[in-house]
């Protein structure tokens, strides 16, 4: 999927000096492009027999919305903590210089349903260790991970191990 690259545009120096942020809102308003990596998610996210799609705030609601939408499945939300209005259960992980928290509402999985959880880019897999520790927690079972852009030059690929990862752009060095 290495033709995606071209509806990315890498913004350098973004948040601060000596980071290369790859901005996925260009993909998100070309028509083309988008329906292209959709295309693929989808693809992968039948081939894993998926029933729900778990979604991480807030690029990856876009994806994993359309994707739900394209697979007549349900859509479970993750969000950073206080944002969810009832009942919910949470997940810490570890930041360069601290840490956060994910959330998802208690009853949005129920024991075995096969959960794909779904982002915009994975880095350092943090998140989304986070997102598949609170699908595990309620007893579904993480089908895989998918996303659109992949960095293989950050260590994600350790922390997720243990789940089956698909991207469709990766990325070597900043």
């Amino acid at each position: 999927m290495e033709k995606l690259k071209k509806y990315i545009r890498e913004v350098p120096d973004f948040p601060k000096p000596g980071v290369n942020f790859y901005d996925i809102s260009t993909l998100l308003q070309d028509e083309t492009g988008f329906n292209l990596a959709l295309d693929q998610m989808e693809k992968y996210a039948v081939s894993r027999d998926t029933q729900k799609i778990m979604a991480i705030e807030a690029r990856g609601f876009v994806f994993g919305a359309a994707l739900a939408d394209r697979m007549n499945v349900g859509l479970v939300i993750a969000r950073k903590p206080g944002k969810l209005p009832y009942k919910t259960i949470a997940q810490e992980y570890v930041l360069e210089y601290g840490t956060d928290k994910i959330e998802v509402h208690e009853d949005a999985i129920e024991s075995g349903d096969r959960v794909l959880v779904v982002d915009d880019l994975i880095a350092t897999g943090g998140t989304l260790e986070a997102a598949c520790k609170l699908v595990e927690k309620l007893k579904g079972e993480v089908v895989g991970i998918s996303s659109v852009i992949g960095l293989d030059f950050l260590p994600h690929k350790d922390k997720l191990a243990a789940y089956d990862v698909n991207y469709l752009i990766s990325y070597d060095s900043e």
